[in-house]
């Protein structure tokens, strides 16, 4: 991205963040299970929350949007598009829409005036990676049609997983809620220089339909539980390698030393399924750059180490191996990128991947608090990152940040920004803090029960400031409502 910002920089200009009351700490599940907590600590992280039966993906994002506007001071009638990013629909026919009706009945409550009827309410699907695509097209929406308006962008996901599966402490709940401009106030995001990464990778991580409905799904599984079909080893071969080749495509686009992407930004932000994963794709990319940049002598260690030559890791990048065609010939544990994860497994002692992962560390402690929140992970480590540069007064006027966005199934993004000059008073107005405040430490029959969706033996309070109503059971020749979930406001303004 320019040096120089220009007078009109699309981009961020406000965050906000909502989480379920109900938290686990990783401690405490360790526990309850057997599992090492000192294993967990260093890969996972230290927290999730978990939704109540009362709450779905469409309540949390209102509530992020509906914290927004407040936050943010928006009003309601410039807002043009209002997009939502999630893999946890619970209707297939309408999302973003369904956020705005509880939204408008809030403001509405309020004494305010709803959001407009001409806004757009799209949403968008891709695994982890649909809040950043979302994002990109509320981006290009304010560059042309919409440049006179303002977008909101809400990444909300529940990430449930099996009990007892490697998974289950990687779960998490919650939405961000992003206010997209023009001229931006926060954080100026440049797609002309974004890379990105798409391949169909097939036993990846998926959420087929016809899974409920087949002999081998376990009965435990079945129902409204939406545990997704995963295979962890391969999704980490999948993950590294596909942002790599983001990093390859943003590269081709924008030139320079390769290393620039990952050692120069005051923040390198990344899509975390748990504490440990970035480190792991970090690792690769670093050695990535290496090579590209022709830097034997900074990988010579780690080479020596791995017993992996600088000739074959440079062919081995220089590739096009397919991760689904390689399985398939080979087997599930078919790596692309074997020779480079070998290395990069040593790289870690090098002092410029110290720099890598130095500017993982803004917002880190506070996102190992959420668990994993899918299409929200991202977007909520870019609100605790300048959460965290606010409280520190960190000096960011005009500071370099990377964002790495991932999909499973597969496809990766990354994008270039810039903190805009005089960002603090955007940043100050987000509470992230305040967000995670209030937390519900659960007993372990109390999360047992909320795992299964059904009420614990511990009252807890009702959630805020949205709340699933009830359910239709009409299913008549004129008129029918089965299944519908109805919402409402479960607080004043």
């Amino acid at each position: 991205m320019s040096e120089a910002l220009a007078p009109a920089n699309p981009g961020l200009s406000g965050l906000s963040l909502y989480v379920p009351r109900p938290r686990v700490a990783l401690s405490a599940f360790a526990g309850w299970t057997g599992a090492d907590p000192a294993k967990l600590a260093a890969v996972v992280g230290d927290a999730f929350r978990v939704p109540q039966p009362e709450e779905d993906v469409y309540t949390m994002a209102a509530a992020a949007v509906l914290r927004l506007l407040r936050e943010h001071d928006v009003d309601p009638s410039r807002v043009g598009m209002l997009a939502l990013g999630t893999e946890s629909s619970v209707d297939n026919a309408v999302g973003a829409v369904i956020v705005r009706g509880m939204v408008d009945d809030a403001l509405r409550r309020e004494g305010r005036a709803p959001l407009p009827r001409d806004v757009e309410v799209p949403e968008v699907k891709h695994a982890c990676l649909g809040g950043m695509y979302a994002l990109k097209a509320a981006l290009r929406y304010v560059q042309t049609d919409g440049a006179d308006r303002v977008a909101i962008v809400v990444a909300a996901d529940i990430a449930q997983y099996e009990r007892g599966s490697s998974g289950e402490p990687t779960q998490g709940a919650g939405a961000v809620a992003m206010l997209v401009e023009p001229r931006a106030r926060l954080l100026a995001l440049d797609l002309r220089t974004a890379g990105s990464s798409s391949d169909e990778r097939g036993w990846d991580f998926r959420k087929p339909v016809a899974r409920h409905f087949m002999a081998e799904y376990p009965e435990s599984c079945r129902g409204e539980r939406d545990f997704p079909v995963f295979n962890g080893k391969y999704s980490t071969v999948c993950y590294v390698e596909a942002v790599v080749r983001a990093l390859q495509s943003a590269h081709a686009r924008g030139g320079g030393d390769p290393r620039a992407l990952l050692a120069e930004p005051a923040a390198l932000l990344l899509h975390r399924p748990y504490d440990r994963m970035p480190v792991a794709a970090l690792g690769a990319a670093w050695v990535w750059a290496c090579v590209r940049a022709g830097e034997r002598e900074a990988l010579g260690a780690a080479c020596l180490a791995a017993d992996v030559g600088f000739e074959a890791l440079a062919a081995e990048l220089a590739g096009e191996s397919r991760v689904r065609e390689g399985v398939l010939a080979h087997g599930p544990e078919f790596d692309p990128l074997a020779r480079t994860q070998a290395v990069a497994r040593h790289v870690v002692k090098d002092e410029g991947f110290a720099r890598v992962l130095a500017a993982t560390q803004p917002g880190r402690a506070l996102v190992r608090q959420l668990g994993n929140l899918y299409t929200a992970s991202l977007p909520a480590w870019i609100a605790a990152a300048f959460a965290e540069a606010h409280a520190r007064a960190l000096a960011w006027d005009g500071a370099a940040i990377t964002l790495v966005g991932y999909g499973s199934g597969d496809a990766a993004e990354v994008w270039s920004g810039r903190v805009v000059p005089g960002w603090r008073e955007a940043a100050g107005r987000s509470d992230v803090k305040g967000a995670l405040a209030g937390a519900i430490e659960l007993a372990r029959e109390d999360y047992e029960a909320l795992h299964e969706r059904r009420a614990p033996a511990s009252e807890l309070p009702a959630p805020t400031p949205f709340a699933i109503a009830g359910r239709g059971r009409t299913y008549g020749r004129n008129w029918q409502d089965v299944g519908v979930t109805h919402y409402r406001v479960s607080e004043a303004g």
